[in-house]
């Protein structure tokens, strides 16, 4: 029990210190001392919970000490994940090294499906994606939403890291349970250099995803917070890769008609520009013409 008191009063530091936005040296000195000062014979649970605390807050001599008293590196968190998912989420890079070294479970998914290489994705952590991969991680995992961590890199724009996942063998074209993939998120959010490299990786310019929507669609109605001009790079890359400008989703619309919509008059240009077709009808029998939302997007439309 004073073990347990010991380290319940650690984990109270570490709490304020992160809180109180203390240098992580400090953080991690607090938690040295806490441990040096609790008994040599500290339960395995406890020491699996300050081994957690080490990775999530990146202290790896500390890691190395709980290590060398008993710590787990197969440990269990609430969450489902290992000190290894925990320190790869972190950037813990040298934790990472010693947890691997002792025998981590390289590709260990938590609850949701998440491995430490999909986890140093999400939370950008491109270096230690550089070690997973060298350490042999598999790039291909998705997590329970199908996921995978090239659609997590192309979602954040991260060129480095989806040209990575990509010489390492990851495949462009797999579909998530929303009907996506990577280069519908890079088209979707207007991110051209990593549309650019994803269509040199092997990613299909003229796929249907779901809703029968293809990524020139996804670009046509591109987040409005992305720049204008990105989002018809995104076009125009695409078609130069072979897309077909007048396709349909399952409401009978075309990427004119979804950028008519949403008023992207400089993408409604570009489209025009490019031979979209004016005169296809959706399903509820309407032409790009008439869904124009402004005035300036419907005067483009006349002779």
């Amino acid at each position: 029990m004073k073990g347990l008191n010991t380290l319940t009063g650690l984990f109270a530091v570490i709490a304020s210190g992160a809180s109180n936005a203390q240098p992580v040296t400090r953080v991690c000195d607090a938690l040295e001392v806490r441990i040096a000062q609790s008994p040599a014979n500290l339960e395995g649970r406890i020491l699996n919970e300050a081994l957690f605390e080490a990775a999530a807050l990146d202290c790896p001599q500390t890691a190395r000490g709980l290590l060398e008293k008993g710590a787990s590196v197969d440990a269990r968190n609430r969450f489902g994940g290992t000190p290894l998912n925990v320190a790869a989420a972190r950037g813990s890079r040298e934790i990472v090294a010693r947890l691997l070294a002792r025998g981590a479970v390289l590709d260990h998914p938590d609850l949701g499906g998440t491995t430490p290489l999909l986890a140093a994705v999400q939370e950008g952590r491109p270096r230690m994606l550089f070690d997973l991969i060298a350490a042999g991680a598999d790039v291909n995992p998705s997590n329970r939403e199908g996921v995978t961590p090239i659609m997590a890199a192309a979602f954040e724009g991260d060129r480095r890291m989806v040209l990575a996942l990509l010489d390492a063998g990851a495949n462009p074209n797999e579909q998530d349970r929303h009907g996506k993939g990577a280069l519908v998120y890079a088209a979707g959010r207007a991110f051209p250099e990593v549309v650019d490299v994803l269509l040199d990786g092997g990613a299909d310019p003229d796929r249907v995803w779901g809703h029968d929507l293809t990524a020139l669609m996804w670009a046509a109605g591109h987040a409005n917070d992305a720049p204008a001009g990105d989002g018809v790079e995104v076009a125009r890359l695409l078609l130069d890769a072979g897309a077909g400008i007048d396709r349909k989703d399952d409401r009978g619309r075309t990427a004119l008609m979804i950028a008519v919509e949403r008023g992207h008059a400089q993408m409604v240009q570009f489209l025009l520009d490019s031979g979209a077709d004016t005169d296809i009808r959706d399903k509820k029998g309407l032409t790009a013409p008439e869904l124009a939302v402004s005035d300036e997007i419907r005067a483009m439309f006349r002779p």
